[in-house]
């Protein structure tokens, strides 16, 4: 028995000699299932964007003439606050940043810093949907949203999607954070706050 246990010994000192732990140099490296997650997410909130959402993004008032815009209608922007973060999909950064965005269009049309006249395009955002940067998409494009260049530093991921049905593809920019150990969105490119309205 008294051998037996010192064989034991010996190869388990053997085996933490052997097997040296590997220094991670690199903070890009990451977990296959955080990939796993990643993508889940990506391909979870579009469906739900496309096919859930009530997709009421930054809803205008007109004015009583009913030809120019003069604001935001802010208890239907409050409503879809609550509709992005009851998804949990989005981080609160999200969130905020989306706030922030409907918030200035609001002032810049009250103030006249913007004008918006009825039947023409806004003039903020960049003429496409800016949830995929994109004017029309295959069918069901989120089936097969691909991540590339993934990067996970400090429980902060960046990549880009592409879908993969047609030759042309959005190179769409995301941004997601571990939120109490749950993958969630934290910023996506054609909401970004400065681009988005010009500034």
């Amino acid at each position: 028995m008294r051998l037996y246990k010192l064989f034991f010994l010996c190869f388990i000192g053997i085996s933490l000699v052997s097997f040296k732990p590997i220094e991670n140099t690199n903070t890009s490296i990451y977990f296959a299932s955080d990939k796993q997650q990643l993508e889940t997410l990506i391909r979870k909130t579009y469906e739900w964007i496309e096919t859930k959402s009530t997709k009421t993004d930054f809803d205008v008032v007109a004015n009583k003439k009913g030809d120019k815009y003069i604001g935001l209608n802010i208890k239907a922007h409050n409503k879809r606050l609550e509709e992005l973060k009851k998804s949990n999909f989005f981080a609160q950064q999200f969130i905020d940043n989306y706030n922030k965005i409907g918030l200035k269009i609001n002032d810049n049309l009250k103030t006249n810093k913007m004008e918006y006249f009825v039947d023409d395009l806004p003039p903020y955002g960049n003429d496409s949907n800016y949830w995929c940067d994109c004017q029309d998409n295959p069918e069901g494009y989120w089936k097969t949203l691909k991540l590339n260049n993934l990067k996970i530093e400090n429980n902060k991921a960046t990549f880009y999607w592409t879908w993969i049905e047609w030759k042309e593809t959005p190179h769409y920019n995301v941004t997601a954070v571990k939120e109490n150990g749950i993958w969630k969105i934290a910023a996506l490119d054609g909401l970004n706050y400065k681009s988005f309205l010009g500034l």
